[in-house]
């Protein structure tokens, strides 16, 4: 019977850097389902649409960018296994969601937010504080990061335009990922953050949006 591999802090260490470079180089993430957008027609937008809907998905890559660093933050410090491999199996999820949005990105002729790397790190450190505290908190975390990030999308589906399928598809899906990734973090025994803490994360991620919206 296969026994299960026991890793060093070395060894997570070392493949917390190489799922940082694997987030964060371009194209670098393989997703595990195909774009929601293949099926979708092409639509031609015109300038200030392309530009707009191009900075709408940015802030969304870049918000899969934190979940990745969040999650594998949590990952390295879980106390328990079974939270531990929660953490890694959200994590693998995203991914499909930051390879979708980097490929509509580039097909609006864009490019991915150059404060990627400043995000990934706060992040992960944020994540990792989090999973230290307690395995509660940090399912917490998990679960009013992505209730956040449901709020953006809804935000977001209301601005893109009508015709533009191809991305609207892509964020739909995200939003059903999202919203069971907050649901099963708060079945697994998650904290229910206050309406304070809240109310902090959603400043936060304010200036996140602001930021990556242009550059």
């Amino acid at each position: 019977m296969a026994t299960e591999r026991h890793y060093s802090p070395l060894d997570r260490l070392l493949l917390q850097a190489d799922t940082a470079m694997r987030t964060l180089l371009p194209f670098s993430g393989q997703p595990s389902r195909p774009s929601p957008a293949i099926i979708q027609p092409d639509v031609t937008l015109d300038e200030t649409q392309t530009r707009h809907v191009a900075g709408l998905m940015r802030i969304n890559h870049t918000g899969e960018v934190c979940a990745q660093a969040l999650y594998q933050g949590q990952a390295l410090t879980a106390k328990l296994p079974q939270v531990r491999k929660a953490m890694e199996h959200a994590a693998e999820e995203e991914i499909d969601h930051l390879a979708w949005c980097e490929q509509r990105i580039r097909q609006l002729g864009s490019h991915p937010s150059v404060l990627n790397p400043l995000f990934y790190g706060m992040s992960f450190g944020i994540g990792a504080l989090a999973g230290l505290v307690s395995d509660k908190v940090s399912l917490g975390f998990v679960a009013a990061t992505e209730h956040q990030v449901c709020k953006h999308l809804d935000e977001h589906l209301e601005q893109i335009p009508a015709e533009d399928e191809k991305s609207r598809a892509i964020l739909e899906q995200m939003r059903i990922d999202e919203e069971q990734h907050a649901e099963s973090a708060l079945d697994a025994g998650g904290f229910r953050f206050p309406a304070p803490v809240k109310f902090g994360m959603s400043l936060m991620a304010k200036v996140m949006t602001k930021s990556t919206y242009r550059i």
